[in-house]
């Protein structure tokens, strides 16, 4: 034992920064045979003989650790190589690359000072060089002039070596990017990882696809170090030496290897993405990072960043002749024949892969892992669905192509050949003929949103240009809603997860219903039928198409016109750029086609397409609310239509509850389970509960149909029945029983309130919101004697008032279970 302790004290000294790294630990256990091994970091080098725990950024405690080696292991030490540094790839300058890299060294050489050192080993990197094209080498002549800030930091920190480093002999290695059999640099192993996922950024490309940059396997590197240690004594006082494979592979080469290795395919479709282009989608994709708290979206910032976009173009093929002559070394590896090798480990262990490389897996990665099923294949089984459902529904594609061939020539057959419409509509026909072509491919699902568009602006046409051609009219709305339809709702939904369109639930945990069922969705969409005929009949009116509209009940506060027709037309409605009724029209569109969009799993499959019908529904129940209350307040008149369609908002509200319930429980449960919500809204997730399909029953007759429809999460109890009642009557009691005045508006507003409360609260999930009827009755306990009401208006008041607040008491029966949301409505 005594003499293995005297053998080694006996070995030459190596004291290595960064022991502790995964460089650092494999170059120890590379040396340990002829060297005694003294680490040096922040945290105990378990392989060296020898750790000091010491932070490069302290003068102070390198001093102090120095001083330590000294007196146990004597002043003569062979070589130190210095691995430990900052690296992130933000490409921002962080102030730790000053701190740890320039001045770090600087403590480090001045701590070296009183001791021996035979050479001082610095591990910098091949891009502190000018980046060249392809065909020309770097050599350790090519000038200096690193584009981003890692790069920058070496350069800094080596001429802070050449200034310090006094009589102390000194190598500097630069190194290319490391990779061995599961790891890669970052730049690599992101190309990996978008392939591997089938991501449409790994077919673009923002630079010179023949440009590439030299790699380096882990052990040709170590091997590297153990040369200069080795000949520490044989080389240059001051000394450069480039270390890495002399061949580049292109970024193209990648590509189609990794195409192949990956998935089988002989060659990966690169295309060429101009520079400035692909720098604003960067930019665009990191600063709406920074909008989403952290405790909101647990996912990654991109990985792509507007700098790298700047080095598409840059060449790293290196001359290594020096290496050869001085060393004696040649790297035993080829990047082309390790590319397997990492290939085969994501392949091995998806998730242990993405772990090691630093890089958050997709979700159905960690899915699948967590299931025990093959990544590979609900990937496979996901790219097989949306193959064949695409090829399925290409007639779509090509009537949008007939579609718009259709709008070059409506305006000359329909009789509108002057006005904006002719231009916007030869435009769009154009502009959907080449989006639709675009459509036809699988890999370019942005076009058919971008076709929706065009079929959204469609839509608005008639009425930004207020045409007065009926035909005009009728062929935009028919047009946009078929480009919209033929786009976005036929089948593969773009955009979803390939975990989300693959596992999960059809009906959310805790429920005895399913949410996105066509039997809840069905009452929506016939509802949104009725307020588009009711809009597109008022704004007919409007754009001047038809002469009158009909209204039996209520006449005008001005000669000629009925009370639909006076409030139409008033200051209220004109005030809006475009008509108001048009623009009505136009939401209920869009809400029967988002009704008609996703799958009966959209409720985690796609949460925006259920937000945004929240968005639709809502305010704009709101807004007819808010016209119905002001319409005898400030004209003075009702508009019978108005009234129709604002009932039939109310009740789609009431239809549509359930869903926004169940999407946002959703997007909780994966927010609290640490999940990317963010990406989550977008994109869809599997859930909690078996994947079992409920099967609808449509083999019935229609009668039977439409009742387990309208009685699919909404039911109508009496005491709600008869708070409508009560409210129908205080918004008419300027009518029965001669209200004026303030008396009369403040009728109609709370009984307004009243209706809409109740209507709200008859889906069983927002039966909690009656109680907000209590509040609104206490109201009438007040107003009549407010406002001098008569004894029978006053009566009437109080009795409304009691017998809305006792009504609210009762709940009424509930016959679902809406999971977590239930313990709110029991």
């Amino acid at each position: 034992m005594q003499d293995e302790e005297r053998g080694t004290r006996l070995k030459p000294l190596v004291v290595i920064t960064g022991a502790a790294g995964s460089i650092g630990t494999a170059l120890t256990r590379s040396l340990k045979r002829d060297y005694r091994i003294i680490g040096l970091d922040m945290r105990r080098a378990e392989e060296a003989d020898d750790s000091y725990e010491c932070d490069l950024t302290s003068a102070d405690s390198v001093r102090q650790a120095m001083e330590r080696l000294a007196d146990r292991h004597g002043k003569d030490i062979a070589a130190v190589v210095h691995l430990a540094a900052y690296f992130d790839f933000t490409g921002e300058a962080s102030p730790l690359y000053d701190k740890v890299n320039v001045q770090g060294t600087h403590n480090l050489l001045a701590a070296l000072r009183g001791l021996n050192v035979e050479r001082f080993i610095y591990s910098s990197t091949m891009l502190v060089h000018e980046p060249q094209v392809p065909g020309r080498k770097v050599s350790e002549d090519t000038a200096l002039a690193p584009t981003w800030a890692y790069p920058r930091s070496k350069a800094e920190t080596e001429a802070v070596i050449r200034e310090q480093a006094g009589d102390m002999p000194y190598t500097l290695l630069r190194l290319a990017g490391m990779y061995d059999e599961s790891t890669c640099v970052p730049t690599l192993s992101h190309q990996i990882a978008r392939i591997y996922e089938r991501d449409l950024k790994s077919h673009l490309y923002a630079g010179n696809t023949g440009a590439g940059q030299a790699c380096l396997h882990k052990d040709d590197m170590i091997d590297a170090f153990r040369r200069t240690i080795d000949r520490r004594h044989d080389l240059p006082a001051e000394n450069v030496i480039l270390i890495g494979e002399e061949h580049s592979l292109s970024y193209e080469a990648l590509q189609n290897r990794l195409g192949e290795l990956i998935h089988g395919k002989e060659g990966w479709k690169t295309i060429t993405v101009p520079g400035p282009i692909a720098k604003a989608g960067a930019l665009i994709e990191e600063k709406s990072e920074p909008l989403i708290p952290d405790d909101f979206d647990k996912g990654e910032k991109p990985f792509i960043r507007p700098f790298m976009i700047d080095m598409a173009n840059d060449h790293y093929e290196l001359d290594i002749h020096r290496a050869r002559e001085q060393l004696g070394w040649e790297p035993r590896h080829a990047l082309f024949d390790g590319l397997a090798d990492i290939v085969d480990s994501l392949l091995e262990d998806p998730r242990g892969w993405y772990k090691a490389n630093g890089i958050t897996p997709p979700d159905w990665v960690e899915v699948a892992d967590r299931k025990g099923r093959d990544p590979e294949r609900v990937l496979e089984q996901h790219h097989e669905q949306f193959l064949r459902q695409h090829h399925r529904n290409l007639w779509a594609h090509f009537l949008n192509i007939a579609l718009g061939a259709w709008l070059i020539t409506s305006p000359s057959t329909l009789g509108y050949a002057t006005g904006g419409m002719v231009y916007s509509d030869i435009a769009s026909g154009l502009l959907l003929m080449v989006l639709a072509a675009i459509s036809l491919s699988w890999r370019n699902a942005w076009a058919r949103w971008a076709c929706s568009t065009v079929g959204l602006w469609l839509l608005f046409a008639p009425l930004v240009f207020w045409t007065e051609s009926a035909a005009a009219y009728l062929n935009g709305t028919l047009a946009g809603s078929l480009a919209i339809g033929f786009s976005a709702l036929v089948r593969p939904a773009p955009g979803v997860s390939p975990v989300a369109a693959t596992t999960g639930p059809t009906m959310p945990p805790g429920w005895n219903n399913n949410p996105s069922s066509w039997f809840q969705r069905m009452p929506i969409i016939v509802l949104a039928f009725v307020g588009l005929f009711v809009s597109r009949y008022l704004a007919a009116y409007q754009l001047g198409h038809i002469d009158a509209v009909w209204d039996p009940f209520f006449g005008g506060t001005r000669g000629g016109l009925n009370g639909t027709e006076d409030i139409i037309t008033s200051e209220a409605s004109e005030a809006w750029p475009i008509p108001d009724a048009g623009l009505g029209g136009i939401v209920y569109l869009l809400e029967i086609l988002i009704g008609l969009l996703g799958t009966t799993q959209r409720w985690r499959t796609m949460p925006w397409v259920v937000a945004s019908f929240g968005i639709l529904i809502v305010p704009l129940g709101v807004v007819s609310v808010t016209f119905i209350i002001i319409q005898p307040i400030l004209i003075g008149t009702w508009c019978t239509l108005c009234l129709i369609q604002a009932g039939a908002m109310l009740l789609q509200i009431a239809y549509a509850f359930n869903e926004f319930v169940a999407t946002g429980e959703f997007l909780r449960r994966r927010h609290r389970a640490g999940a990317p919500v963010l990406k989550i809204f977008f994109t869809g997730d599997t859930d909690e509960g078996p994947s079992e399909p409920v099967e609808e029953d449509f083999q019935r007759t229609p009668l039977a149909i439409a009742g387990e429809a309208l009685r699919t999460g909404v039911t109508l109890p009496w005491n709600l029945a008869l708070c409508m009642l009560i409210g129908a009557w205080l918004m008419f009691t300027r009518v029965t029983l001669g209200n004026a005045g303030t008396l009369a508006d403040w009728d109609h507003l709370i009984g307004a309130l009243i209706i809409t409360v109740s209507v709200i609260a008859m889906a069983e999930a927002a039966r909690p919101a009656r109680w907000l009827l209590i509040p609104l009755a206490s109201m009438l306990f007040f107003t009549p004697f407010l406002h001098g009401a008569g004894p029978l208006a006053t009566l009437s008041s109080l009795a409304c008032g009691a017998a809305v607040i006792v009504a609210s008491l009762r709940r009424g029966p509930i016959h679902g279970r809406y999971g977590r949301w239930s313990r709110l409505v029991d």
